[in-house]
């Protein structure tokens, strides 16, 4: 499937509708989360095809991308990476802020694609790179990783990679609601919000949900 026919399956079966906690951003997102699953898996009948996590503004990236619009400073003239950045909601807001520069990495193909349609929607430019980013270290000045802490593993790996870029001066910031494998131990919560989330995805309609920093080891 081409860069082209991805972007129009998004745009067919989402609204462009503002973020909930962030509604000077507006995402191309879908109505209902299993109708978008099964159309993904039978119009396009790709085997092992992701999920369209693209698709949702996750409760991890709104809070994110709200203290970064509340606090432009931490982004405004700096080189800023949005990790994972599903769709585009973190980086757009970075943008939007004043960052001088915007990479998001995913590793879904129709990510990529909707964080452009995003980006455009929004009158933003955004670098949207393909490909597993974990262990590489482009000399971001910032950092940002909104919902990464789902899977065990995967949650290790990149706290392990925040950390190193943390200790090398970046800052880093993550958005999470709490999810079983955030590694608390590690973090501590500089900001909490109350955001307005669907039932399809989580288990309550509002979920608190916090930005994390490394906490400094002296």
């Amino acid at each position: 499937m081409t860069s082209e026919e991805r972007r129009a399956f998004i745009t067919a079966h989402t609204r462009l509708l503002p973020v909930p906690h962030a509604p000077e951003i507006a995402l191309h997102v879908a109505d209902e989360a299993t109708a978008l699953w099964q159309k993904t898996e039978d119009e396009l009948g790709e085997i092992g095809l992701p999920p369209p996590f693209w698709a949702f503004a996750w409760a991890g990236g709104q809070a994110l991308a709200r203290y970064i619009l509340d606090r432009p400073d931490i982004v405004r003239g700096r080189r800023v990476l949005d990790f994972a950045s599903g769709s585009g909601l973190v980086a757009i807001a970075a943008a939007r802020a004043g960052a001088a520069e915007v990479c998001a990495t995913e590793i879904d193909a129709f990510a990529i694609d909707a964080i452009a349609v995003n980006a455009a929607a929004n009158g933003v430019e955004i670098t949207a790179l393909e490909g597993d980013w974990i262990d590489r270290d482009e000399g971001w000045d910032v950092v940002l990783a909104g919902d990464v802490s789902y899977e065990r593993d995967m949650s290790a790996r990149v706290t392990h990679w925040l950390a190193s870029l943390n200790r090398r001066g970046a800052t880093v910031l993550l958005g999470d609601p709490g999810r079983s494998y955030l590694a608390r131990d590690r973090l501590e919560k500089i900001a909490e919000y109350r955001i307005p989330v669907s039932r399809d995805l989580e288990d309550m309609e509002i979920k608190k949900t916090g930005v994390w920093r490394f906490r400094e080891v002296g």
